[in-house]
């Protein structure tokens, strides 16, 4: 009897024992516990979610760091593009998908606005999620179509003043790169034009080479080819220094609007609650693409470079973001836009 109740003594110890190990590597019931998660990370295909078309400029950034970044991770990422609302629909995905490192959103400008322009929103950009990197920061372009009459800067400015109810200015939709700097534009000139929305800068670069609009702003990563093609006839850049990719085309300072100025930088993102460890490695990753020296060559040709190493990290990413959305919110407020 007595060597029977050992036995199930040591029987139901090694029960508890067992269960107690179950516990654990479920993480208490809700999946696997932090260390486990960085150390199995990945084991499954990573989205990269990009919040406007394909083809366009942050579409064009992504797909530039999805192979590097997925050799440094021994894994695949597949990029995937939800567009609409000015990026807030495919934002608001990553924001409500599975904090596991297996949905990454790469946005630019637009997160750090779209609180300003939509009053129900849906997500917090600072609490909503968990930033991983600062990528880049890409000038913006003033391009028109190829036979639009203005010749140089100071002339665009002079014919927007005399045919605004005529002149036609596209860009991605409220809240994209593309309409915060046609804002500025217009804010600078003191005129209102008659704006041209697309789901995308990738469409309305289309219809701007295929003379539909009259002119718009967009990244050097979207306009160069064009640009260096002679499809599209360019103005400025909107940055304090010529690019060196486009060295005869002059800044905004230099043709006279000083008070025009923006860049568009991007960042990766992961929802909230997304392990340490599991961030660190995107982080890891991220700046391993970005030292690449084909990523540098390819973004070099487009008018952009990568983000100094210090910048690729969460804390300049959190700083950056805090920066910007003060800036625009003030922004967006005297320009008297919301969206929808």
């Amino acid at each position: 009897m007595r060597t029977t109740s050992r036995r199930r003594a040591a029987t139901l110890a090694a029960i508890g024992v067992l269960s107690l190990i179950a516990a654990c590597s479920d993480g208490g019931g809700g999946g696997a516990s932090g260390g486990d998660a960085g150390s199995a990370y990945p084991d499954q295909n990573i989205t990269f979610i990009v919040p406007f078309s394909a083809g366009g400029p942050t579409d064009t950034v992504t797909r530039m760091l999805a192979d590097p970044m997925a050799k440094q991770l021994k894994g695949k990422i597949v990029v995937q593009n939800v567009e609409g609302a000015g990026g807030t629909v495919g934002a608001g995905e990553v924001a409500r998908a599975e904090p596991d490192g297996y949905t990454v959103l790469m946005h630019h400008i637009g997160m750090s606005t779209a609180p300003a322009l939509y009053a129900d929103l849906g997500y917090k950009p600072l609490e909503d999620f968990e930033m991983v990197g600062l990528v880049t920061e890409v000038p913006m372009t003033i391009v028109a179509r190829k036979d639009f009459p203005p010749a140089t800067m100071q002339e665009l400015v002079s014919y927007v003043k005399d045919n605004a109810g005529k002149v036609t200015l596209a860009n991605a939709g409220i809240g994209a790169a593309s309409h915060l700097c046609g804002l500025l534009f217009q804010n600078a000139v003191g005129v209102k034009l008659q704006e041209v929305p697309y789901e995308g800068t990738g469409p309305a670069l289309t219809d701007l080479v295929g003379g539909q609009v009259d002119f718009m702003c967009d990244q050097t990563t979207n306009t160069s080819g064009q640009i260096t093609a002679g499809k599209v006839k360019a103005y400025a850049v909107t940055t304090p220094e010529r690019v060196k990719s486009l060295p005869d085309l002059p800044t905004t300072a230099e043709s006279g609007l000083s008070n025009l100025q923006v860049g568009v930088w991007h960042g990766l993102y992961v929802p909230k609650g997304t392990p340490p460890e599991v961030v660190q490695k995107l982080t890891e990753a991220l700046k391993v693409a970005l030292a690449d020296q084909a990523v540098i060559d390819q973004m070099a040709k487009l008018g952009a470079a990568p983000v100094a190493a210090d910048q690729a990290t969460p804390e300049a990413h959190r700083a950056k973001l805090e920066e910007q959305l003060a800036t625009w919110a003030k922004v967006i407020a005297d320009a008297g836009v919301k969206a929808g």
